[in-house]
């Protein structure tokens, strides 16, 4: 399909149960999940457009892999090797997802791999955005026969650089077209998260949830607390921010989150190699592009369960490392497992 950019590649991969997902060059996105509910009912859990061309330049980067950086450097500013670098500044006061011309916003490289396993490519060159180094990105897809969407995500850089990457898919377990996701239950491996200023930057301290509407160490509905007055759920509308997973070590895969849906008992499982997770919970889709099937979104819509690098990691020294130099291979694993309650 065509676009201002060039060709936009969709590809499809269905399992033997008929479960599958699309997935397309624009970001190395997710732009459909087909997924069986508890009576095997299949529905579309992923929001998306109408227009494959609409996820470029979206403003909630719906099912995409964003990047240099995913989420928010302070200022668009980072010092490495003793040399300052200013990045593009695109939200508030601070970097956003590598910029307004993100990989997310980018027509990346397809390959199929096999029958169930999909490899976009993204080569960034020095400068772009205001990023040191040539850094060329790799996002593998694997669809198993289980219901599991495994994206291995890789990069490789020419000069030392800052990299973080994730995918931000929107899910909604009782179709993405079912309304508001405030009655999801999620579940985080999570007992401390990052308290943020008012743009949304992390201070830099770990708090723990507890006592507080952070809390999702046992299950709990996504709207129960999104009303209640506190400073994080102020600040972004609903909840926009990152949390520390349990136990994290680097290359281990660990879960971050069970996200169930009441209605249509279809529960996603999410592993992650990754130090955090951001959860978002579509405070903000109003006036998104046109829906797939006719639909249109509405602010709480979908959920995103981005595990990433902590927000803003450069600038915080107490922050595991987000420095990728030459000779080193940054790789990290995400895992959407689909389970039936």
């Amino acid at each position: 399909m065509p676009s201002a950019k060039g060709d936009i590649t969709l590809v499809t991969i269905t399992n033997s149960a008929g479960a599958s997902v699309t997935l397309s060059s624009v970001g190395a996105g997710i732009v459909r999940f087909i997924v069986p509910d508890a009576a095997g009912k299949m529905a579309d859990v992923v929001m998306g457009y109408a227009n494959p061309a609409d996820y470029l330049y979206d403003g909630p980067c719906a099912g995409k892999v964003p990047g240099r950086f995913a989420n928010r450097i302070a200022r668009g500013q980072f010092s490495l090797d003793g040399k300052t670098y200013q990045l593009a500044i695109n939200n508030g006061p601070n970097a956003l997802h590598g910029g307004p011309e993100g990989f997310q916003n980018q027509i990346w490289h397809t390959e199929i791999v096999a029958d169930n396993i999909v490899r976009f490519v993204y080569t960034s060159p020095d400068g772009e955005e205001g990023y040191p180094g040539k850094l060329t990105a790799t996002a593998t897809y694997e669809w198993t026969e289980d219901n599991q969407l495994k994206l291995t995500l890789t990069a490789v850089t020419d000069a030392p650089t800052v990299v973080n990457l994730t995918n931000h898919a929107y899910f909604n377990l009782a179709g993405h077209n079912a309304g508001s996701v405030l009655d999801h239950i999620l579940q985080l491996d999570a007992h401390l998260y990052l308290p943020t200023d008012s743009n949304l930057v992390p201070t830099g301290n770990l708090d723990s949830v507890a006592g507080t509407p952070m809390d999702f160490t046992t299950p709990k509905a996504l709207g129960r607390d999104i009303k209640a007055d506190f400073p994080a759920l102020n600040y972004g509308k609903g909840y926009d921010n990152c949390f520390v997973i349990d136990g994290w070590n680097p290359g281990t895969l660990r879960r971050a989150a069970i996200l169930t849906d009441p209605r249509s008992g279809r529960a996603m499982e999410v592993l992650t190699t990754q130090p955090g997770v951001q959860i978002y919970t579509g405070n903000w889709l109003t006036g998104s592009p046109a829906g797939k099937d006719g639909y249109t979104y509405s602010d709480y819509d979908g959920v995103a369960i981005e595990c990433q690098a902590l927000p803003d990691s450069i600038n915080k020294p107490q922050f595991p490392s987000v420095v990728l130099r030459q000779g080193r291979e940054y790789r990290e694993i995400i895992i959407f497992k689909f389970i039936n309650q």
